[in-house]
């Protein structure tokens, strides 16, 4: 039985945020590129980036001092080279985003400037770095990079966008079980399932916070690509680091909308109900801490409190420098009733970012041949045990340029094209239950959220691991017997990333970074990555 459709192209990008599209962009001039979309391809965790970009434009800053500031924010676990690979590279690829129309903000030119005056950006400040160093769009900065780099990619003959497409599973030679030769993927508009031949395939789906009852990804940020590489063999590490964004708006109609981290950067305070500030009894850099310490002070506060929020209050600030700087986070705001130039922000933890991920080197291979990933679902050893505020947008793009180069130089080799096995769905059939897809969907992230979330304890880990075996046994079964649909394959991968997280957080017998177990509150001596190997 043969796949009804089959499409070939050179490679194969699965993701269209700010690594997919930055990827498919470097590699169009040389070779045919499919983009796989989940959704439309303007959506995607790129688009809700409201922060920034880190780069050394500012003379007196130095990209030792960005790397320095790394280190510290990585908790130890960083590894240094990865930084200073991303560090060094920065400058340039921002320039290379420039080039395509980025919207950075810029400084006004004074009267005596000319027009051949090479451009200076607005640079602001976030938690951890020591020197202002994020170029940023006022505060959507991962909107405008995703529209910048749509309009790019829309108008260019060698890529071909592939949009509401599910990868469903990466395919190995027959020949050689370490090559990576395509991809099963299923078209959401006809509901069949069809191949995809390329002689590269990259990872671009982006991380997998989407395992948490409370996000600020969108919904496409299921671990597809996570539990994909998993699922052939590939190693993952430090999955039990996943950042919590300490702000996010507390709101029922808010959908934890992100409040950036640049409104503390420019002076904003974390406060109770009554307008007291609480950081600096937590850490001496005060609202400037790393996100892990502000996350955790932020949960302390509303446990030791009983309060369901706490506040950002940036009101201090003059009310044209506000809505000037912040008009996204202002008219949201507004939206709801909140005049931030008046009123404080009530806000709350939610998962937000995945520092661990699949294991690459600094071309983004991974473990098996003409395999790449690249962006929040690689792990490179930049981020350690937490990342700092606005390195995740540049090493998207920092990466996509290396495993461009290393694609590129690999394209001349001969390849013998073998047959790929069709997908059968002879012995399955349409499912009549998706309310128990629905069901297990909720009560996954539900659990996530008590027992694997910002403080953890053993007993809570066992219990999660205990829930997750149980859950993956009925889905296996269901996925077994029942044509795939889209929230079937996002729940197969989230129980998988899940149990990563789980499996990977029992091995870490220390408090370090983003993982915080009351049972092992100190930090170990030596301590190294967490590194499982795929199956």
């Amino acid at each position: 039985m043969q796949a009804s459709v089959e499409h070939q192209c050179d490679v194969l990008i699965i993701g269209s945020g700010a690594a997919g599209l930055s990827l498919a962009l470097k590699l169009a001039e040389h070779c045919q590129v499919i983009v796989l979309s989940k959704s439309d391809i303007s959506e995607g965790s790129t688009k809700y980036a409201q922060g920034g970009i880190a780069a050394v434009f500012d003379e007196e800053d130095s990209i030792e001092s960005h790397v320095e500031d790394t280190l510290e924010a990585g908790a130890g676990l960083c590894n240094r080279e990865a930084v200073h690979f991303t560090a060094s590279r920065a400058k340039e690829c921002m320039q290379w985003l420039i080039k395509f129309g980025m919207p950075f903000d810029q400084i006004s030119s004074s009267p005596n400037e000319t027009s051949h005056t090479e451009a200076r950006f607005h640079l602001t400040r976030e938690g951890g770095h020591s020197h202002r160093r994020i170029l940023h769009s006022a505060d959507a900065t991962g909107a405008a990079v995703q529209l910048t780099l749509v309009e790019a990619v829309k108008h260019h003959p060698n890529i071909h966008l592939f949009q509401r497409y599910n990868a469903v599973d990466l395919i190995k030679s027959q020949q050689d079980s370490n090559v990576i030769i395509g991809a099963y993927v299923w078209n959401r508009k006809r509901e069949s399932v069809e191949v995809i031949r390329s002689r590269f395939v990259a990872l671009a789906t982006g991380g997998a916070s989407k395992v948490y009852q409370y996000t600020s990804n969108p919904d496409v940020s299921s671990g597809d690509g996570i539990a994909m590489a998993w699922r052939v063999g590939c190693r993952v590490a430090n999955m039990e680091f996943n950042q919590f964004h300490p702000t996010c708006l507390y709101h029922p109609e808010a959908r934890n909308f992100l409040i950036t981290e640049a409104l503390r950067g420019e002076g904003a305070k974390l406060c109770h109900a009554d307008g007291t500030p609480f950081m600096q009894r937590f850490d001496e850099r005060g609202d400037l801490a790393p996100r892990d310490i502000v996350a955790r002070a932020i949960d302390f506060e509303m446990k030791r409190l009983g309060a369901d929020c706490m506040y950002l209050d940036i009101s201090h600030k003059p009310s044209d420098f506000i809505v000037k700087h912040f008009p996204n986070i202002y008219r949201k705001c507004r939206s709801l009733g909140i005049d931030i130039t008046q009123q404080a922000i009530p806000v709350v933890p939610a998962a937000h970012y995945s520092c661990g991920g699949v294991v690459t080197d600094f071309s983004a291979k991974t473990d098996l041949d003409n395999l790449y990933a690249i962006g929040e679902v690689a792990y490179t050893g930049l981020h350690g045990a937490n990342r700092m505020a606005s390195n995740s947008l540049l090493e998207c793009i920092v990466f996509a340029h290396s495993a461009a180069d290393h694609i590129i130089q690999r394209l001349a080799e001969k390849r013998t094209i073998e047959p790929i096995n069709a997908w059968d769905e002879s012995q399955v059939s349409n499912s009549d239950e998706e309310v128990i897809i629905q069901h297990n969907w909720h009560e996954l992230r539900l659990f996530m959220w008590d027992y694997v979330g910002i403080v953890r304890t053993n007993k809570r880990l066992e219990r999660a691991q205990h829930r997750i075996a149980l859950l993956k046994q009925e889905v296996d079964e269901y996925y077994s017997h029942f044509r795939v649909s889209n929230n079937l394959l996002e729940l197969r991968n989230l129980l998988t990333v899940a149990d990563l997280i789980v499996r990977c957080a029992q091995e870490r017998k220390e408090s370090r970074g983003l993982h915080y177990n009351l049972d092992y509150p100190d930090l170990l001596e030596n301590s190294s990555p967490t590194i499982i190997s795929g199956k």
